[in-house]
């Protein structure tokens, strides 16, 4: 099934469309200019005295040292597949070319690829790969290529991208993170990232502390939720309903509203504006260290009141563009 602009909350026909003709990925220019080459020179040496993240762990990742992270000079890669469990404008009909990143910089006890966030699940891989990676996910179809986790990677991500855009690649690039970011990274992303897609997680640094081991997380948070849409502004979409550009929030509603969703909304509607296209998520099961029992007050479902609560707070808000799955 094709993507429809259709499918998002209250979007008036024609609204946030630009044609597919119009839209070139916004590396290339950078990569024309010089400046990505530059990019990538700046970054890597940024791997010597790592503050690529919030933890600002001062390791030299360059020589296989880390810390919070886990991850030295080459990105871990867990897997690479066409993926069909995003959003209608990612995945389209062919799939959004997906790379998932072994590792995190947070430690959410309740995250639903435990294996690949906690435990690392897949292999260190040199940029070489990386690269082809991207062109083979481009060769298959997909409509993006869409990095998941890409926080503690960014150095890596740019080496793979310049060999890749060398290669051929001209697929938007979709930037897929739990938003504890640095401006330092994110200034390196800036003109390169197509579609930023951040998951605002907590807007309280107790509930991040607890549930995430990052009790500045909703400051970082909103640092980095501001700068992405700064670079990147509101979603816009081709005439078939497929996003090019723009930001994507995310927000997971869990249980007993530990992720304080009204505040997180309010938030949003005021610093960012109502045309923020929003993943108002209704998908949390417990998962990770919660099903060990050691967090009873969210080892639940959801229920249907408490997202029906989270959806008419944002409505109330007057945020009208709510992400809607076929």
């Amino acid at each position: 099934m094709r993507a429809s602009p259709g499918k998002t909350d209250s979007l008036a026909a024609g609204s946030f469309i630009i044609p597919r003709t119009d839209f070139q990925p916004a590396y290339l220019h950078l990569y024309e200019s010089g400046e990505l080459a530059r990019r990538v020179d700046l970054a890597v040496e940024k791997l010597r005295d790592c503050t690529l993240c919030p933890r600002n762990c001062h390791v030299n990742r360059f020589e296989n040292k880390f810390a919070v992270c886990r991850t030295g000079r080459h990105a871990v890669v867990s897997s690479a597949f066409a993926h069909f469990g995003e959003e209608d404008c990612l995945r389209g009909w062919r799939g959004s070319g997906t790379i998932f990143f072994g590792f995190c910089n947070l430690r959410c006890v309740f995250c639903q690829n435990y294996e690949t966030s906690w435990l690392g699940e897949g292999r260190p891989t040199p940029p070489e790969e990386i690269a082809a990676m991207m062109l083979d996910l481009q060769a298959q179809g997909c409509h993006n290529i869409n990095f998941v986790t890409p926080e503690h990677v960014v150095p890596q991500i740019l080496e793979a991208l310049l060999l890749a855009v060398r290669g051929g690649l001209r697929l938007p690039l979709v930037y897929n993170t739990g938003a504890y970011d640095s401006l330092d990274s994110l200034q390196l992303m800036d003109g390169v990232v197509d579609i930023y897609m951040p998951d605002f997680k907590f807007w309280d640094g107790e509930m991040a502390r607890l549930y995430a081991r990052a009790p500045d997380y909703p400051e970082a948070a909103r640092r980095a939720i501001r700068e992405m849409h700064r670079q990147v502004g509101p979603l816009v979409f081709d005439e078939q309903g497929l996003a090019l550009r723009g930001v994507l929030l995310r927000h997971l509603v869990m249980p007993g509203e530990v992720a304080g969703s009204r505040e997180v909304l309010a938030w949003i509607a005021r610093e960012l504006g109502p045309d923020t296209f929003i993943n108002l998520m209704n998908q949390y099961r417990p998962a990770g260290k919660v099903t060990f029992s050691q967090f009873p007050e969210i080892n639940r479902r959801i229920t249907r009141a408490e997202f029906a609560a989270a959806l008419a707070a944002a409505r109330s808000l007057g945020l009208h563009r709510l992400d809607q799955r076929s």
